[in-house]
Protein backbone atom coordinates (compact mmCIF):
# COMPACT_ATOMS: atom_id res chain seq x y z
CA UNK A 1 0.00 0.00 0.00
CA UNK A 2 1.46 3.91 -0.67
CA UNK A 3 0.24 6.44 1.74
CA UNK A 4 -2.60 7.89 1.67
CA UNK A 5 -4.45 4.47 0.39
CA UNK A 6 -6.97 3.15 2.29
CA UNK A 7 -7.94 -0.33 3.09
CA UNK A 8 -10.89 -1.88 1.86
CA UNK A 9 -13.23 -2.50 3.92
CA UNK A 10 -15.53 -6.23 3.66
CA UNK A 11 -19.05 -4.27 2.94
CA UNK A 12 -17.82 -1.79 0.59
CA UNK A 13 -16.07 -4.59 -1.34
CA UNK A 14 -19.58 -6.77 -1.41
CA UNK A 15 -21.23 -3.78 -2.48
CA UNK A 16 -18.81 -3.33 -5.28
CA UNK A 17 -19.22 -7.17 -6.36
CA UNK A 18 -22.56 -6.64 -6.73
CA UNK A 19 -22.06 -4.70 -9.90
CA UNK A 20 -20.06 -7.38 -11.36
CA UNK A 21 -22.55 -9.12 -13.54
CA UNK A 22 -21.94 -13.40 -13.35
CA UNK A 23 -23.46 -15.94 -14.97
CA UNK A 24 -25.84 -18.00 -12.29
CA UNK A 25 -25.06 -21.53 -11.78
CA UNK A 26 -25.97 -25.10 -9.92
CA UNK A 27 -22.83 -26.97 -9.41
CA UNK A 28 -23.43 -30.62 -8.97
CA UNK A 29 -21.31 -33.51 -7.34
CA UNK A 30 -21.81 -37.16 -7.15
CA UNK A 31 -19.51 -40.58 -5.88
CA UNK A 32 -18.48 -41.75 -2.46
CA UNK A 33 -19.33 -38.34 -0.73
CA UNK A 34 -22.92 -38.34 -1.67
CA UNK A 35 -24.94 -36.19 -4.11
CA UNK A 36 -25.02 -32.55 -3.50
CA UNK A 37 -25.10 -29.27 -5.35
CA UNK A 38 -24.94 -25.28 -4.71
CA UNK A 39 -25.82 -22.74 -6.84
CA UNK A 40 -22.73 -20.42 -7.66
CA UNK A 41 -21.41 -16.99 -9.65
CA UNK A 42 -17.83 -17.63 -9.32
CA UNK A 43 -16.31 -19.79 -12.34
CA UNK A 44 -14.31 -18.77 -14.97
CA UNK A 45 -12.09 -20.17 -17.39
CA UNK A 46 -8.71 -20.20 -17.12
CA UNK A 47 -6.87 -21.88 -19.97
CA UNK A 48 -8.40 -24.06 -23.30
CA UNK A 49 -5.35 -25.67 -23.40
CA UNK A 50 -5.86 -28.28 -21.25
CA UNK A 51 -9.42 -27.17 -21.06
CA UNK A 52 -9.40 -25.44 -17.25
CA UNK A 53 -12.03 -23.57 -15.24
CA UNK A 54 -12.42 -22.79 -11.47
CA UNK A 55 -15.09 -22.64 -9.32
CA UNK A 56 -14.52 -20.70 -6.05
CA UNK A 57 -16.91 -22.46 -2.88
CA UNK A 58 -17.42 -21.18 0.54
CA UNK A 59 -15.78 -24.32 2.81
CA UNK A 60 -19.07 -24.03 5.17
CA UNK A 61 -20.93 -24.88 2.27
CA UNK A 62 -23.38 -27.76 3.17
CA UNK A 63 -22.10 -29.35 -0.33
CA UNK A 64 -18.61 -28.86 0.37
CA UNK A 65 -17.29 -31.94 1.74
CA UNK A 66 -19.11 -34.02 -0.87
CA UNK A 67 -17.37 -32.04 -3.35
CA UNK A 68 -13.96 -32.53 -1.64
CA UNK A 69 -14.79 -36.46 -1.07
CA UNK A 70 -16.32 -36.96 -4.92
CA UNK A 71 -13.16 -34.87 -6.86
CA UNK A 72 -16.11 -34.48 -9.70
CA UNK A 73 -18.48 -31.35 -10.14
CA UNK A 74 -20.63 -29.98 -12.75
CA UNK A 75 -21.29 -26.38 -13.80
CA UNK A 76 -24.71 -26.28 -14.76
CA UNK A 77 -25.34 -22.50 -16.17
CA UNK A 78 -28.82 -21.62 -15.78
CA UNK A 79 -31.30 -20.15 -17.97
CA UNK A 80 -34.15 -17.87 -16.95
CA UNK A 81 -36.85 -20.50 -16.87
CA UNK A 82 -34.52 -22.71 -14.45
CA UNK A 83 -34.46 -19.32 -12.22
CA UNK A 84 -36.17 -21.03 -9.20
CA UNK A 85 -33.17 -22.92 -8.62
CA UNK A 86 -30.95 -20.92 -7.39
CA UNK A 87 -32.45 -19.92 -4.00
CA UNK A 88 -33.05 -24.03 -3.73
CA UNK A 89 -29.70 -24.77 -4.38
CA UNK A 90 -28.51 -22.11 -2.37
CA UNK A 91 -29.96 -23.48 0.78
CA UNK A 92 -32.57 -20.31 1.14
CA UNK A 93 -35.43 -23.09 0.99
CA UNK A 94 -36.45 -25.61 3.03
CA UNK A 95 -35.26 -27.82 1.08
CA UNK A 96 -32.98 -30.85 2.11
CA UNK A 97 -30.38 -31.89 -0.20
CA UNK A 98 -31.90 -34.87 -1.96
CA UNK A 99 -35.00 -32.39 -2.58
CA UNK A 100 -33.11 -29.80 -4.62
CA UNK A 101 -32.92 -32.12 -7.56
CA UNK A 102 -36.04 -32.85 -7.37
CA UNK A 103 -38.84 -31.34 -10.60
CA UNK A 104 -35.87 -31.09 -12.72
CA UNK A 105 -34.99 -33.49 -15.04
CA UNK A 106 -30.71 -34.80 -14.81
CA UNK A 107 -28.67 -37.18 -16.56
CA UNK A 108 -24.94 -38.28 -15.99
CA UNK A 109 -21.85 -37.77 -18.44
CA UNK A 110 -18.08 -38.64 -18.06
CA UNK A 111 -17.81 -38.09 -14.23
CA UNK A 112 -21.16 -39.28 -12.69
CA UNK A 113 -21.93 -35.45 -11.85
CA UNK A 114 -25.73 -34.96 -12.03
CA UNK A 115 -25.95 -32.95 -15.37
CA UNK A 116 -29.06 -30.27 -15.53
CA UNK A 117 -31.28 -30.72 -18.74
CA UNK A 118 -31.92 -27.77 -20.80
CA UNK A 119 -29.40 -25.93 -18.93
CA UNK A 120 -27.63 -23.03 -21.06
CA UNK A 121 -24.13 -24.99 -21.24
CA UNK A 122 -22.79 -27.62 -18.37
CA UNK A 123 -19.21 -28.43 -18.14
CA UNK A 124 -18.39 -31.90 -16.81
CA UNK A 125 -15.41 -31.61 -14.75
CA UNK A 126 -12.56 -33.41 -12.23
CA UNK A 127 -10.94 -30.95 -9.66
CA UNK A 128 -7.34 -31.53 -9.88
CA UNK A 129 -6.41 -28.92 -7.92
CA UNK A 130 -7.67 -27.25 -4.65
CA UNK A 131 -6.43 -23.70 -3.60
CA UNK A 132 -7.29 -22.30 -0.06
CA UNK A 133 -7.99 -18.40 -0.01
CA UNK A 134 -9.46 -16.88 3.27
CA UNK A 135 -13.53 -18.30 3.77
CA UNK A 136 -13.20 -20.07 0.61
CA UNK A 137 -11.44 -22.85 -1.88
CA UNK A 138 -10.77 -22.46 -5.27
CA UNK A 139 -10.82 -25.54 -7.35
CA UNK A 140 -9.28 -26.31 -10.50
CA UNK A 141 -11.41 -28.27 -12.89
CA UNK A 142 -10.18 -30.46 -15.68
CA UNK A 143 -13.14 -29.90 -17.88
CA UNK A 144 -13.88 -34.10 -19.25
CA UNK A 145 -17.09 -33.05 -21.28
CA UNK A 146 -19.14 -30.01 -22.34
CA UNK A 147 -22.92 -29.79 -23.85
CA UNK A 148 -24.35 -26.83 -25.01
CA UNK A 149 -28.16 -26.55 -24.69
CA UNK A 150 -30.66 -25.06 -26.99
CA UNK A 151 -31.47 -22.31 -25.11
CA UNK A 152 -30.16 -18.38 -26.45
CA UNK A 153 -30.94 -17.05 -23.29
CA UNK A 154 -29.20 -16.70 -20.06
CA UNK A 155 -29.37 -15.59 -16.24
CA UNK A 156 -26.89 -13.26 -14.94
CA UNK A 157 -26.96 -11.93 -11.06
CA UNK A 158 -26.03 -8.34 -11.10
CA UNK A 159 -27.31 -5.54 -8.65
CA UNK A 160 -28.72 -8.55 -6.26
CA UNK A 161 -31.28 -9.73 -8.88
CA UNK A 162 -31.27 -11.86 -11.57
CA UNK A 163 -31.86 -10.63 -15.09
CA UNK A 164 -32.39 -12.04 -18.50
CA UNK A 165 -29.57 -12.24 -21.21
CA UNK A 166 -30.68 -12.97 -24.80
CA UNK A 167 -28.28 -14.35 -27.50
CA UNK A 168 -28.76 -14.57 -30.88
CA UNK A 169 -30.27 -17.67 -32.05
Amino acid sequence: MEDGDVPVEKQAYREAMARLGAAVNVITTDGPGGRAGFTASAVTSVTDSPPTLLVCANRSNDSYPAMRANGVLCVNTLTPAQEGLSPVFAGMTQHTMNERFDGYAWHRMETGAPVLDQAVVVFDCRITQVVEVGTHDVFFCSVEAVRTGKAHEGLIYYGRGYHKVAGES
